[in-house]
Formats: C-alpha cells, structure tokens, sequence
C-alpha cells in the first residue's frame, strides 16, 4: 500500500512535498523504503536538508499525561538548489530501531498506539515538520509466537500503551518500553487482576518482561510481580510459552516464589482503563486464525488525528 501525506507549503508559492512509502508495514529491526518527491514553487530556492523522522506518542505519568516523542532520525538529503517548478525525487531507506513498539497484531490494528514517519524540509532556516505518514509495526516471529501463546492461554486484550523510563535488569535503547495489558483468563481472576507484557528486542534476541498484578486476599497480599525471560529469537520460536506463562502465572496467583528467568520492575507502572473485549482468536502455526478481538477500535488515522504532535 503507498501512502502520500502533502506538507505544508513553506510559504506562498514554495515548494511542496509528497513523502510515499513503498509499504507501510515492516517488523522491528526492518527497512521501510520510499521517496521523498518534491517539486519547486514560483521561484527558485535552496533546501538545507530533508529528514525523516519517527514519532509517537509516550506517556509521562498521570500529571503530565502523553506527549510526542521522537525516536528516531535520519537526514536522507544534504544541501542542494531547486529551481523554479522543478521536480526532485530522494529515495530513502531508514531503519526501524528493534525495540519500535508493536502497532498491529495478526493484521489488525493496536488500539491505543500510533506511529507515524515524520518529513522536515529546511529552507532558508526555516523548518516544516508537516504531516505524518502511518508507520505499522508488525511483530516478529518470535513477538508472534509469546503473542500466539496469550490468546491460547483464553487472555483477554485490555489496552496497549507506551510509558517513558527503563526496565530493571534489561538493556534498553529507547527512552521509553510497550505494555500490553491483558485481562487474565478466568481460572486466575480470583488471583490476578491483569497481566502486561513487553518486548525489548535487539538484532541477537529479546527480553520477555511480564507483570501481574495480584489481588489482595483475605489471607494475601496484592501488588506486582515480575518475571523477565532473555531468549534468542530462534529458541522463542520453539519454546512452549504456554506452559512458562501459564507456571509463572500459577506461581504468583498462589503467591509463590516465581523464577520467570529472574525479577525486575519496570520503575513503576499506573493503572489504566479500558473495557473487557473478546480474547485473542485461536492460532493456527502462530498465526491468528480469524479477527484478533478487542484490538482494532478505530483506523490508525483517528488516533493520530491532527493534534498527534501538539504545537510545534
């Protein structure tokens, strides 16, 4: 699918922009392709520079809500002359960074993330970030085979957000982790209210971060536990994660000591909200066999929306 978004014209009778992406939709540590093509106003000028850039949006605690983050930045054109209605066209390759959070599941959309490729054109100083090409980030095979595992188990999808700070015990890029918050299937409940799970991937494998938050009792005490499993993506693709998740998770429902491939917090973590939708459809080899329920809750676009940035 190629998408095309016009900038904003840099004053009257400047040049324009068309940002086209091959295809939309690439894995973390993937290539996305495109061009960038520009075509010349009513009189010549100079363009200092075209980046691109990827953004989204973290959340930065309950007081200071969400805010646009950019994480990544590629200039793909140095200084050159465009004349005068003249067309241009830069090619441009950019590297998605590995631990880009996950945006579509199974072919369906996240609800509750939005990414987006950001084109900035200098001239004569002055800069215009414009508008925001959709950017879906699929997960790899072995993010698939942790996800595939969740909807076996009868976990239900809650809601999926980005929160700004760094895992325990986990090296970490990115200023900022994914959570994915599911309700726990019902033999569980009584222990445990919800579970969140996040990815944190690099070229060789992935850490699996996973939080539960139990529920007080009359003879326990709630709060979280965690349990942090390093894998290579190879071995994630053959391990049983249904029998490690379902065991973690019967050994903090009981409130016994849980040796998920060691402990760490996240560094805090608020509740969110969100409704109980329907569970992860059953998965044929690792893929989602029909509708993934509760994920898709609107188009992409609407989430952005046109104050995705705030001011500029």
């Amino acid at each position: 699918m190629v998408f095309k978004k016009m900038l904003r014209a840099l004053g009257v009778g400047g040049p324009s922009v068309d940002t086209v992406l091959a295809d939309s939709r690439v894995y973390p540590g993937g290539v996305l392709a495109g061009e960038v093509r520009m075509t010349g106003g009513e009189e010549a000028c100079d363009i200092d520079y075209v980046a691109l850039s990827l953004v989204t949006r973290v959340e930065r605690g309950e007081e200071q809500g969400t805010a646009p983050v950019e994480f990544d930045r590629s200039v793909v054109s140095g200084r050159f002359s465009l004349a005068a209605k003249q067309e241009r066209v830069v090619p441009f390759q950019v590297t998605v960074p590995w631990e880009a959070p996950i945006t579509e599941v199974f072919g369906k959309h996240l609800h509750g993330m939005s990414l987006g490729l950001r084109t900035e054109l200098a001239v004569a100083k002055a800069v215009d970030k414009g508008d925001l090409d959709a950017v879906h980030i699929q997960p790899l095979p072995s993010q698939a085979a942790v996800l595939a595992a969740f909807g076996r188990l009868g976990f239900q999808f809650k809601a999926a957000d980005l929160e700004a700070g760094r895992i325990h015990g986990v090296h970490q890029q990115l200023p900022f982790y994914q959570e994915i918050e599911f309700y726990p299937p019902g033999h569980l409940a009584r222990g445990i209210t919800q579970v969140e799970l996040t990815f944190v991937a690099e070229p060789g494998g992935m850490a699996v971060v996973l939080e539960a938050d139990r529920r007080a009792g009359l003879f326990t005490a709630g709060g979280d536990s965690f349990g942090r499993f390093h894998v290579s993506h190879a071995d994630a693709e053959r391990t049983d994660w249904e029998a490690r998740i379902s065991e973690w998770l019967t050994q903090v429902a009981g409130k016994r000591q849980s040796h998920f491939g060691g402990h760490g917090g996240h560094g805090g973590h608020g509740g969110h909200g969100g409704h109980r939708g329907p569970g992860i459809g059953g998965m044929v080899g690792g893929l989602a066999a029909g509708v993934v329920g509760g994920m898709v809750l609107g188009e992409v676009v609407d989430e952005m929306g046109d104050g995705f940035f705030g001011e500029d």
